[in-house]
């Protein structure tokens, strides 16, 4: 029988814009049953008037246990289910070492790390029932280190190695697990401003939305459990 994705049900972390947005555009075409969470109900009730009807928003923060449980539930009371976690809620600070102010440290780990925990933690009774996906959005940073990066390194170093063993965790209840490690992507990410000519020699949040697509289209049988992806070009 082929595989088919339609009328699966996603949850995707941190989506109200960037990489997260992007990824509910590309599975909503794929007539997948979305859930976006933020912080912000608002923001997510935004995101979700853009996305179109049907969209779930929920108000969410991944630094709470409790509150990425609540979102589940939310998902299954209104979908029935939850096939795909797209944990990618993410937040970036960047100095010195010396400089680095240890609440933004306790941040950026919270958020980055322990957050994926809590989402995947919060996901796994209904993953289990569905045999379902999880996919984590690291960065290339998980891999290679650079100054002034020590909070955000450390924090996707470890979502990496967290990612690859609970793949190994969880493969025995039929779940696949998948991280993605993007390069320069055109986002507001770490209040960065987007101008189109400039940054259009960056990875797109479409581009992650069809990279997910795609593994989620993929024959059960088969997982590739860590894609690295960065621009074709450095700069313009």
């Amino acid at each position: 029988m082929e595989h088919s994705i339609k009328n699966k049900v996603a949850l995707i972390t941190g989506a109200s814009k960037g990489i997260g947005f992007g990824i509910a555009e590309a599975l909503l075409k794929q007539d997948v049953k979305v859930a976006i969470s933020s912080r912000s109900q608002a923001s997510a009730d935004e995101a979700a008037k853009k996305l179109g009807a049907g969209v779930l928003a929920i108000e969410a923060d991944v630094k709470d246990f409790e509150s990425q449980q609540k979102a589940v539930e939310k998902v299954i009371a209104k979908f029935g289910a939850l096939d795909f976690l797209i944990a990618n809620a993410g937040v970036g600070h960047f100095a010195p070492i010396d400089e680095l102010d240890p609440k933004l440290w306790l941040d950026t780990i919270d958020t980055n790390l322990t957050g994926v925990f809590y989402s995947v933690k919060a996901a796994i009774p209904a993953l289990k029932k569905s045999q379902g996906y999880i996919i984590t959005i690291s960065s290339l940073a998980g891999t290679n280190f650079f100054a002034t990066a020590a909070a955000y390194n450390a924090s996707k170093f470890g979502l990496t190695g967290f990612s690859q063993a609970i793949m190994l965790d969880l493969r025995k209840y039929g779940i696949k697990v998948t991280t993605i490690m993007p390069g320069s992507v055109a986002t507001e990410f770490a209040d960065q401003q987007i101008n189109a000519t400039e940054d259009a020699w960056k990875i797109q949040p479409e581009d992650i939305g069809q990279m997910v697509s795609d593994l989620l289209n993929m024959n059960p049988r088969t997982l590739p459990s860590k894609i690295e992806v960065r621009p074709t070009k450095t700069s313009n």
